[in-house]
């Protein structure tokens, strides 16, 4: 067997595999004497067909499989011995038909088209450098943080009058002309959180309103969007009245919620084993706390940031016709022309993030091997744990539910990307020149939402 390579240009090349009789000419022949023993031919016992008849029979099939399965096992061999980085895999050229005659067998020679993976740089990107944003923590970070604690372990009881963080229950029901509830009209019970109520001077008409109370009230006023305004009147968004419909408002009970004291009570509940004492040890554990938890958005945002520059100045080129022909000759499904130029960008971008992360991770000897990836997956079973308060599985147990996450294929994937997801993070934390740029805790969250 002979097996060249012709290069077309630097993103696209041939592959001609020339197979000699010498070559197929004992597997055709071990092929067609396992055909002899199983044939079934009229006229002839089972295992005692003449070799003649079977070879008339099925020599062409024989040998178009025989040569089909060198000509891949060559073209393979030659890309894995020459270490050709191809993209997709060989197909038949379109251009070079199968040279040789299956009537008078003799040499054959087969032409594959192959796309080359592109060259580029990635690491003048990383060099030109990307903002890493972090977190002032401050002491008015901590109060609030503090604050929502004390919010969460609080506890709610109805009072007489309205207050500026108090939480109103109440029904909005619609009116007619006449100012009276309308027949069939919309009637629907929600809560209004005096806290986070968006205008100012309908937040100021609700203090001090009292249980029973009923008034016009505006819903477009105490919601933050349609979505929201739906939600509260118990509709479809695309089922909102007209801005003219006029609502009233009852109140039904008033809710005031005292936030839970500082004392050993709530340090008990929150930490165990008496870690915490007195306010001024909660103020450092939940600076900590939250410098850990910054981090590791900060983390995720720069890896976002680092993509994104990845992406828009990389520079890379492909062997676009040749991935088209590929993609229809590899499709599952007969797909049209059109439907793959109407993916074809978003296939190109994706192709393109693969080809950088897997560089990165040669480069890098970066590897994802089953331990670490057992020893990850064991790791996010305990914070889902912790995230209910429950305390971790036995390590036997923990390892078992591992091992059956991996085995379902949609999991195992997800959680390989998770992981190398992490491992590019710290590869770009470690790589990337980082411009550190610290922000409020408002500007980081507009930052994130970007």
């Amino acid at each position: 067997m002979h097996v060249t390579r012709q290069e077309i240009d630097a993103l696209n090349g041939l592959i001609t595999v020339e197979i000699d009789s010498s070559d197929y000419k004992d597997k055709v022949k071990s092929s067609l004497e396992k055909h002899r023993k199983t044939a079934k031919i009229p006229g002839f016992r089972p295992g005692h067909v003449p070799l003649g008849v079977v070879e008339k029979r099925f020599g062409k099939s024989v040998l178009a499989e025989v040569l089909n399965t060198l000509a891949n096992e060559g073209v393979y061999s030659f890309i894995q011995d020459n270490k050709l980085e191809i993209l997709g895999n060989p197909i038949p050229s379109n251009h070079h038909s199968m040279e040789g005659s299956f009537d008078a067998p003799s040499t054959f020679k087969f032409t594959f088209e192959i796309g080359m993976s592109p060259t580029f740089d990635y690491q003048t990107v990383l060099k030109n450098g990307v903002e890493y944003h972090t977190v002032r923590v401050d002491e008015k970070l901590v109060s609030q943080q503090i604050e929502d604690l004390q919010r969460r372990y609080g506890k709610l009881s109805s009072v007489e009058t309205v207050g500026e963080k108090d939480l109103v229950l109440g029904t909005f029901t619609e009116l007619d002309e006449q100012g009276a509830p309308k027949a069939g009209g919309i009637e629907h019970s929600t809560t209004l959180s005096m806290e986070f109520l968006p205008d100012a001077d309908t937040k100021t008409s609700l203090i001090g309103r009292k249980k029973e109370d009923i008034f016009i009230l505006n819903p477009a006023l105490v919601s933050k969007d349609e979505a929201d305004k739906a939600s509260m009147l118990g509709l479809k968004p695309e089922e909102l009245p007209s801005e003219d419909v006029v609502f009233e408002f009852r109140i039904t009970d008033i809710k005031h919620l005292s936030l839970a004291a500082l004392d050993q009570e709530l340090f008990e509940k929150l930490f165990q084993d008496g870690e915490i004492t007195d306010e001024a040890g909660l103020r450092n554990r939940v600076q900590k706390d939250l410098e850990q938890m910054f981090e590791r958005d900060a983390d995720r945002l720069m890896t976002r940031k680092v993509y994104d520059r990845l992406m828009s100045d990389v520079s890379m080129d492909f062997p676009e016709a040749f991935l088209k022909r590929w993609i229809v000759a590899s499709a599952q499904k007969p797909i049209s022309e059109e439907e793959i130029n109407a993916e074809f960008q978003a296939y190109l971008n994706s192709l393109k993030w693969q080809l950088i992360q897997s560089k990165i991770f040669k480069e890098s000897n970066t590897q994802l091997v089953y331990d670490e990836v057992i020893a990850f997956t064991k790791a996010l079973i305990v914070n889902n744990y912790a995230q209910y308060g429950l305390p971790a599985p036995e390590e036997a147990e923990l390892e078992k539910s591992a091992k059956e996450l991996l085995a379902k294929k949609d999991q195992a994937n997800s959680i390989y990307d998770q992981l190398a997801e992490q491992k590019l993070t710290q590869y770009f934390k470690a790589n990337a020149s980082l411009k550190m740029k610290p922000l409020s805790y408002d500007d980081f969250v507009a930052e994130m939402k970007k």
